[in-house]
């Protein structure tokens, strides 16, 4: 609990009602909130109920789910927990949130990493409770040309200069809903499937 004498809370309020001008100065600002829809494979940054921006993703080949192995993108209600990669070069790699001096082009042939910026997703409710340790980010990817299509192994996957711009919009503890049926992701699976009995 603060030590910051009680009186002096109720001055300093008194004064910013006295002055409207530094009240707006000093309000705190509305947190953004991040809206992840499988099934349009897109996430929306959307703040005090308005889109402010639109991104393509790339959600789990294997669907939607939170038990460990899977390798399925959990759904429901989640929080950032932790960011890394700030100040880094686009196409950075990173390893355990640590970049390893290497920097990839995008669609980098033969190349699938980490890359650019991690956004640490932690699980808020019964059904995502696993979130945490299976290791569920918003990351970047080499494999630009593939967002839009469901091809993860359970990350959400973004192109670098857009995980660099989500990346300066959202903060520890900003919630990020994560909703759909993950009929895409099935049917991506069983047409790859099809592909290879047939081919």
């Amino acid at each position: 609990m603060s030590r910051f004498p009680l009186y002096a809370l109720c001055f300093a309020g008194a004064f910013a009602l006295a002055r409207p001008e530094a009240a707006w100065a000093t309000a705190p600002q509305v947190a953004p909130e991040i809206v992840i829809n499988v099934d349009d494979q897109e996430l929306t940054v959307v703040k005090e109920g308005q889109e402010v921006a639109k991104f393509p993703i790339s959600t789990s080949k294997f669907g939607l789910g939170d038990d460990f192995r899977s390798y399925k993108t959990p759904v429901g209600v989640f929080q950032v927990c932790a960011k890394a990669g700030e100040n880094l070069p686009v196409g950075a790699v990173l390893k355990g949130g640590r970049f390893t001096g290497e920097v990839l082009a995008p669609d980098a042939p033969g190349r699938d990493p980490i890359v650019t910026r991690m956004i640490r997703l932690q699980g808020l409710e019964s059904q995502n409770r696993h979130t945490l340790a299976r290791g569920i980010f918003i990351h970047g990817t080499p494999e630009e040309k593939r967002i839009g299509k469901p091809v993860s192994w359970g990350c959400i996957r973004m192109r670098s200069k857009d995980v660099v711009e989500l990346y300066k919009q959202v903060r520890v503890g900003t919630r990020v809903v994560i909703r759909g049926t993950g009929r895409r992701g099935s049917l991506e699976q069983l047409g790859s499937w099809v592909s290879r009995l047939l081919g």
